[in-house]
């Protein structure tokens, strides 16, 4: 099978400094999945949360401001320098309980073994090849302390009628030129699991405006 041709680290940097704050007009597809992984999550006693892909801040906003206990602290990392700062801008009045990093595109970070409560990725997975797929979740895996969550949301494919259209038709202009659609396609990323070292806590699936997306929460085993 002919692999799923993906964004190159340049033209995904290139597509997200172009899309800048517009990124935030996605919230009525994805805010939805949001609420689910929020919920799901368990955020309350999570005091070391990684995010990558960060893009504007927004989900680091919304956890820090109501979700995370006082002392916690985040860290974001996202490829984009235009993501980065928006990031910061917006997180800034948290002060050190919130930093946030450019990348060069790597999916492996410097940081101890097993140290952090929550990993996050939202419509990530979904831009990555499948072999950089596994290699986030291989570091996720490595970061997480031993009841830390892994907590995904990404475009999946529809089951109704109208979703599936919108997956397909998503997944279509995805093979003619990724960049229309942001480098993201429809996924199933439970597949990606390796359930050897993942025990899945929560898994669902949640459409809105007809775009469907796939939460899931797993933790390290």
């Amino acid at each position: 099978m002919t692999a799923r041709r993906t964004l190159s680290r340049s033209d995904i940097e290139a597509v997200y400094d172009r899309v800048g704050a517009w990124q935030d007009t996605q919230a009525f597809y994805e805010a939805p999945a949001f609420d689910v992984l929020v919920a799901r999550g368990g955020f309350g006693d999570a005091r070391s949360v990684v995010e990558v892909g960060c893009g504007t801040g927004t989900l680091a906003e919304r956890l820090l401001q109501s979700h995370c206990p006082p002392p916690a602290r985040y860290v974001g990392y996202d490829l984009s320098g235009t993501m980065v700062r928006l990031a910061r801008a917006r997180l800034g009045a948290f002060g050190a309980r919130a930093t946030v990093h450019e990348t060069d595109g790597g999916l492996t970070f410097d940081a101890p073994d097993g140290t952090h409560d929550r990993v996050v990725a939202t419509y990530l997975l979904d831009l990555l090849s499948r072999e950089d797929a596994r290699t986030f979740l291989g570091e996720a895996h490595r970061l997480l302390r031993e009841n830390g969550r892994l907590c995904l949301a990404g475009l999946t494919w529809g089951r109704a009628l109208v979703p599936r259209c919108v997956s397909g038709l998503w997944n279509a202009l995805h093979r003619i030129r990724p960049a229309w659609v942001g480098g993201c396609r429809p996924l199933r990323q439970r597949a990606l699991l390796d359930e050897t070292r993942w025990s899945v806590r929560a898994h669902a699936s949640v459409t809105a405006w007809g775009v469907p997306s796939e939460v899931l929460v797993a933790t390290p085993t």
